[in-house]
Protein backbone atom coordinates (compact mmCIF):
# COMPACT_ATOMS: atom_id res chain seq x y z
CA UNK A 1 0.00 0.00 0.00
CA UNK A 2 1.24 3.59 -0.41
CA UNK A 3 0.86 5.96 2.43
CA UNK A 4 -1.02 9.33 1.07
CA UNK A 5 -1.20 12.42 3.63
CA UNK A 6 -3.50 15.05 2.60
CA UNK A 7 -3.24 18.28 4.03
CA UNK A 8 -6.61 19.52 4.40
CA UNK A 9 -9.03 17.03 2.56
CA UNK A 10 -12.37 18.12 4.81
CA UNK A 11 -14.04 20.32 2.48
CA UNK A 12 -14.53 20.80 -1.39
CA UNK A 13 -11.73 20.61 -3.70
CA UNK A 14 -9.82 18.38 -0.73
CA UNK A 15 -12.66 16.48 0.03
CA UNK A 16 -13.69 15.26 -3.61
CA UNK A 17 -10.14 14.18 -4.27
CA UNK A 18 -10.29 12.21 -0.87
CA UNK A 19 -13.36 10.38 -2.46
CA UNK A 20 -11.85 9.69 -6.06
CA UNK A 21 -8.58 8.75 -3.92
CA UNK A 22 -10.23 6.28 -1.91
CA UNK A 23 -11.75 4.20 -5.03
CA UNK A 24 -8.71 3.82 -6.40
CA UNK A 25 -6.21 0.36 -5.13
CA UNK A 26 -3.58 0.52 -3.22
CA UNK A 27 -3.51 3.92 -1.25
CA UNK A 28 -3.57 3.92 2.26
CA UNK A 29 -5.22 7.40 3.32
CA UNK A 30 -4.13 9.35 6.25
CA UNK A 31 -6.20 13.04 6.41
CA UNK A 32 -4.66 15.78 8.12
CA UNK A 33 -6.82 18.91 9.41
CA UNK A 34 -8.14 20.39 12.04
CA UNK A 35 -11.47 18.18 12.85
CA UNK A 36 -14.10 20.92 12.16
CA UNK A 37 -15.61 18.59 9.55
CA UNK A 38 -15.48 15.11 9.99
CA UNK A 39 -14.94 12.75 6.92
CA UNK A 40 -16.42 9.65 8.46
CA UNK A 41 -15.19 8.24 5.34
CA UNK A 42 -14.64 4.57 5.81
CA UNK A 43 -10.88 3.29 4.58
CA UNK A 44 -9.54 6.87 5.38
CA UNK A 45 -7.61 7.74 8.48
CA UNK A 46 -8.41 11.67 10.09
CA UNK A 47 -5.73 13.25 12.20
CA UNK A 48 -6.98 15.50 14.15
CA UNK A 49 -4.06 18.44 13.92
CA UNK A 50 -3.42 22.18 13.43
CA UNK A 51 -0.94 21.86 10.79
CA UNK A 52 1.20 25.25 12.53
CA UNK A 53 1.34 23.17 15.53
CA UNK A 54 4.78 22.27 15.01
CA UNK A 55 4.61 19.46 18.27
CA UNK A 56 1.86 18.07 18.25
CA UNK A 57 2.11 17.27 14.31
CA UNK A 58 4.95 15.33 15.46
CA UNK A 59 2.88 13.42 17.64
CA UNK A 60 -0.06 12.75 15.85
CA UNK A 61 1.67 11.93 12.32
CA UNK A 62 2.03 8.02 11.98
CA UNK A 63 5.86 7.22 11.33
CA UNK A 64 5.48 6.08 7.83
CA UNK A 65 6.88 6.98 4.83
CA UNK A 66 5.33 9.00 2.84
CA UNK A 67 4.61 7.91 -1.07
CA UNK A 68 3.10 11.94 -1.45
CA UNK A 69 1.72 14.30 0.36
CA UNK A 70 -1.13 16.53 -1.43
CA UNK A 71 -1.26 19.58 0.19
CA UNK A 72 -4.82 21.74 -0.21
CA UNK A 73 -4.37 24.44 2.34
CA UNK A 74 -1.37 26.28 2.92
CA UNK A 75 -1.61 30.02 2.33
CA UNK A 76 1.89 31.45 3.50
CA UNK A 77 5.57 29.82 3.35
CA UNK A 78 5.65 28.92 6.92
CA UNK A 79 2.60 26.74 6.57
CA UNK A 80 5.68 24.72 4.18
CA UNK A 81 8.03 24.84 6.45
CA UNK A 82 6.48 23.63 9.91
CA UNK A 83 4.90 20.41 7.50
CA UNK A 84 8.44 19.78 6.13
CA UNK A 85 10.30 20.50 9.17
CA UNK A 86 8.16 18.16 11.38
CA UNK A 87 7.15 15.16 9.12
CA UNK A 88 8.59 12.49 11.05
CA UNK A 89 9.65 10.00 7.92
CA UNK A 90 10.89 10.42 4.34
CA UNK A 91 8.08 12.25 1.84
CA UNK A 92 8.86 10.92 -2.18
CA UNK A 93 6.22 13.52 -3.63
CA UNK A 94 4.94 16.92 -3.07
CA UNK A 95 1.57 18.27 -4.36
CA UNK A 96 0.83 21.62 -3.80
CA UNK A 97 -2.71 23.16 -4.79
CA UNK A 98 -1.96 26.35 -5.74
CA UNK A 99 -4.23 28.85 -7.65
CA UNK A 100 -3.54 30.73 -11.41
CA UNK A 101 -3.92 34.11 -9.84
CA UNK A 102 -0.41 33.74 -8.49
CA UNK A 103 -0.25 35.24 -12.23
CA UNK A 104 -0.20 39.28 -13.38
CA UNK A 105 -2.87 39.90 -15.29
CA UNK A 106 -1.89 40.35 -18.83
CA UNK A 107 -3.18 41.20 -22.01
CA UNK A 108 -1.65 38.16 -23.56
CA UNK A 109 -3.82 36.07 -24.12
CA UNK A 110 -4.35 33.23 -22.79
CA UNK A 111 -2.33 33.08 -19.68
CA UNK A 112 0.17 30.12 -19.10
CA UNK A 113 2.73 28.87 -17.15
CA UNK A 114 5.25 31.80 -18.08
CA UNK A 115 2.98 34.58 -17.44
CA UNK A 116 4.82 36.60 -15.39
CA UNK A 117 3.80 36.09 -11.46
CA UNK A 118 2.39 38.86 -8.72
CA UNK A 119 5.39 40.81 -7.01
CA UNK A 120 3.53 42.23 -4.35
CA UNK A 121 -0.48 41.93 -2.81
CA UNK A 122 -3.00 43.14 -4.90
CA UNK A 123 -4.64 46.84 -3.93
CA UNK A 124 -8.23 45.22 -3.17
CA UNK A 125 -9.83 43.32 -0.06
CA UNK A 126 -8.20 39.75 0.66
CA UNK A 127 -5.62 40.75 -2.05
CA UNK A 128 -2.62 38.96 -0.22
CA UNK A 129 -4.38 36.12 -0.61
CA UNK A 130 -2.67 35.12 -4.30
CA UNK A 131 0.64 37.24 -3.78
CA UNK A 132 1.09 34.63 -0.35
CA UNK A 133 -0.07 31.67 -2.68
CA UNK A 134 2.60 32.58 -4.92
CA UNK A 135 5.27 33.10 -1.94
CA UNK A 136 4.22 29.62 -0.88
CA UNK A 137 4.83 27.96 -4.31
CA UNK A 138 8.50 29.35 -4.15
CA UNK A 139 9.04 28.02 -0.93
CA UNK A 140 7.67 24.54 -1.80
CA UNK A 141 10.18 24.73 -4.24
CA UNK A 142 13.24 25.70 -2.14
CA UNK A 143 12.31 23.52 0.66
CA UNK A 144 11.61 20.32 -1.42
CA UNK A 145 14.79 20.38 -3.93
CA UNK A 146 16.65 20.87 -0.16
CA UNK A 147 15.71 17.71 1.20
CA UNK A 148 15.84 15.79 -2.93
CA UNK A 149 12.04 15.88 -2.60
CA UNK A 150 10.29 15.75 -6.05
CA UNK A 151 7.28 18.36 -5.85
CA UNK A 152 4.29 19.81 -8.53
CA UNK A 153 2.01 22.75 -8.23
CA UNK A 154 -1.07 22.88 -9.34
CA UNK A 155 -2.82 26.54 -10.36
CA UNK A 156 -6.57 25.40 -10.76
CA UNK A 157 -8.52 28.53 -12.50
CA UNK A 158 -11.73 29.55 -10.98
CA UNK A 159 -13.04 25.87 -9.24
CA UNK A 160 -17.11 24.67 -9.71
CA UNK A 161 -18.75 21.26 -8.18
CA UNK A 162 -19.53 19.93 -4.86
CA UNK A 163 -19.25 21.44 -1.15
CA UNK A 164 -18.11 24.64 -2.91
CA UNK A 165 -17.81 27.31 -0.20
CA UNK A 166 -17.29 30.27 -2.69
CA UNK A 167 -20.79 31.92 -3.68
CA UNK A 168 -20.09 31.10 -7.43
CA UNK A 169 -22.74 28.80 -9.27
CA UNK A 170 -24.06 28.93 -5.67
CA UNK A 171 -25.38 32.18 -6.62
CA UNK A 172 -27.15 31.54 -9.81
CA UNK A 173 -28.85 28.50 -8.27
CA UNK A 174 -30.47 30.72 -5.77
CA UNK A 175 -31.67 32.91 -7.86
CA UNK A 176 -33.13 29.93 -9.92
CA UNK A 177 -34.94 28.39 -7.03
CA UNK A 178 -35.92 31.74 -5.91
CA UNK A 179 -37.76 32.59 -9.52
CA UNK A 180 -35.51 36.04 -9.22
CA UNK A 181 -33.88 37.92 -12.06
CA UNK A 182 -30.35 37.09 -13.08
CA UNK A 183 -28.88 40.40 -14.03
CA UNK A 184 -25.36 39.73 -16.34
CA UNK A 185 -23.32 42.55 -17.80
CA UNK A 186 -24.20 43.67 -21.40
CA UNK A 187 -21.96 42.81 -24.03
CA UNK A 188 -19.11 43.02 -24.68
CA UNK A 189 -18.74 40.65 -21.84
CA UNK A 190 -15.33 39.35 -20.39
CA UNK A 191 -14.92 35.62 -20.94
CA UNK A 192 -12.95 33.58 -17.86
CA UNK A 193 -11.61 30.15 -17.41
CA UNK A 194 -13.28 27.90 -15.03
CA UNK A 195 -12.68 24.00 -14.08
CA UNK A 196 -14.89 21.09 -12.75
CA UNK A 197 -13.72 20.04 -8.81
CA UNK A 198 -14.31 16.54 -10.30
CA UNK A 199 -11.36 17.70 -12.74
CA UNK A 200 -8.96 19.15 -10.19
CA UNK A 201 -9.29 16.08 -8.32
CA UNK A 202 -8.64 13.65 -11.05
CA UNK A 203 -5.83 15.38 -11.84
CA UNK A 204 -4.58 15.16 -8.71
CA UNK A 205 -4.85 11.76 -8.27
CA UNK A 206 -3.09 11.00 -11.68
CA UNK A 207 -0.17 13.47 -10.06
CA UNK A 208 -0.11 10.95 -7.53
CA UNK A 209 1.96 8.38 -9.83
CA UNK A 210 2.95 10.51 -12.92
CA UNK A 211 6.95 10.88 -13.28
CA UNK A 212 6.54 13.37 -16.14
CA UNK A 213 5.01 16.31 -13.70
CA UNK A 214 7.50 16.56 -11.58
CA UNK A 215 9.51 19.63 -10.66
CA UNK A 216 7.00 21.73 -12.26
CA UNK A 217 4.27 23.73 -12.26
CA UNK A 218 0.48 24.03 -14.07
CA UNK A 219 -2.29 25.85 -15.22
CA UNK A 220 -5.58 23.80 -14.78
CA UNK A 221 -8.01 25.15 -16.70
CA UNK A 222 -10.54 23.97 -19.11
CA UNK A 223 -10.26 24.85 -22.35
CA UNK A 224 -13.97 26.31 -22.74
CA UNK A 225 -14.08 29.95 -22.41
CA UNK A 226 -17.13 31.07 -20.50
CA UNK A 227 -18.69 34.26 -20.55
CA UNK A 228 -22.17 35.34 -18.23
CA UNK A 229 -24.24 34.82 -21.65
CA UNK A 230 -23.14 31.42 -21.86
CA UNK A 231 -23.44 30.54 -17.87
CA UNK A 232 -26.74 31.15 -18.45
CA UNK A 233 -27.25 29.48 -21.57
CA UNK A 234 -26.30 26.65 -20.12
CA UNK A 235 -28.57 27.14 -16.75
CA UNK A 236 -31.28 27.19 -19.18
CA UNK A 237 -30.21 23.63 -20.83
CA UNK A 238 -29.22 21.93 -17.52
CA UNK A 239 -32.95 23.49 -15.59
CA UNK A 240 -35.16 23.05 -18.87
CA UNK A 241 -36.30 26.28 -18.01
CA UNK A 242 -36.64 29.96 -19.46
CA UNK A 243 -34.68 32.19 -17.50
CA UNK A 244 -35.61 35.64 -16.36
CA UNK A 245 -32.01 37.12 -17.43
CA UNK A 246 -31.47 40.96 -17.60
CA UNK A 247 -28.40 42.54 -19.21
CA UNK A 248 -27.24 45.97 -17.68
CA UNK A 249 -24.39 48.31 -17.48
CA UNK A 250 -21.10 47.56 -15.77
CA UNK A 251 -21.23 50.48 -14.33
CA UNK A 252 -24.73 50.16 -13.36
CA UNK A 253 -24.10 46.97 -11.55
CA UNK A 254 -20.98 48.04 -9.49
CA UNK A 255 -23.15 50.69 -8.40
CA UNK A 256 -25.40 48.56 -7.25
CA UNK A 257 -23.16 45.89 -5.66
CA UNK A 258 -24.66 42.91 -7.46
CA UNK A 259 -22.30 40.57 -6.22
CA UNK A 260 -21.61 38.59 -9.54
CA UNK A 261 -18.98 36.30 -9.04
CA UNK A 262 -16.66 36.37 -12.26
CA UNK A 263 -15.43 39.21 -13.90
CA UNK A 264 -17.42 41.67 -15.34
CA UNK A 265 -15.33 43.18 -18.06
CA UNK A 266 -12.01 41.89 -17.69
CA UNK A 267 -11.26 39.18 -19.34
CA UNK A 268 -9.43 36.18 -16.97
CA UNK A 269 -8.47 33.51 -19.66
CA UNK A 270 -5.91 30.76 -18.76
CA UNK A 271 -5.08 27.18 -21.06
CA UNK A 272 -4.51 24.27 -19.11
CA UNK A 273 -3.03 22.65 -22.46
CA UNK A 274 0.71 22.32 -21.21
CA UNK A 275 -1.09 20.07 -18.10
CA UNK A 276 -3.55 18.60 -20.34
CA UNK A 277 -0.43 17.22 -22.72
CA UNK A 278 1.57 15.74 -19.98
CA UNK A 279 -1.21 13.85 -18.71
CA UNK A 280 -3.07 13.32 -21.61
CA UNK A 281 -6.38 14.24 -20.00
CA UNK A 282 -9.76 15.50 -21.45
CA UNK A 283 -11.41 17.92 -19.24
CA UNK A 284 -15.09 17.40 -18.97
CA UNK A 285 -17.66 20.23 -20.89
CA UNK A 286 -18.71 23.14 -19.52
CA UNK A 287 -22.40 21.67 -19.77
CA UNK A 288 -21.74 18.41 -18.50
CA UNK A 289 -20.01 19.75 -15.29
CA UNK A 290 -22.39 22.03 -14.42
CA UNK A 291 -24.80 19.76 -14.62
CA UNK A 292 -23.60 17.72 -12.22
CA UNK A 293 -23.00 20.68 -10.01
CA UNK A 294 -26.57 21.42 -10.27
CA UNK A 295 -27.52 17.71 -9.90
CA UNK A 296 -25.49 17.72 -6.34
CA UNK A 297 -26.54 21.08 -5.18
CA UNK A 298 -30.36 19.88 -5.23
CA UNK A 299 -29.31 16.69 -3.96
CA UNK A 300 -27.12 17.14 -1.52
Amino acid sequence: MKNILVIGGSYFLGRVFVEAARELEGYSLHVLNRGRRPLKLSGVNEIVCDRRDAARLRQVLPPLEWDAVVDFCAYDPEDIAVVLGNLPSAVRRYVYISTASVHENSLILPMNEDTPKLTAPLPLPGGDYAYNKWLTEIKVKELCESRGIPHVSLRPAFIYGAYNYAPRESYFFDLIARDEPIIVPSPPQALFSLVSVWDVANICTRCLENDKVLNSAYIVAAEELVSYDRLTEVLEEITSRKLNVQRQATRIIETRRIPLPFPLSEHLVYTGELLQKTLDYRYMSFREGMARTYNWFFQK
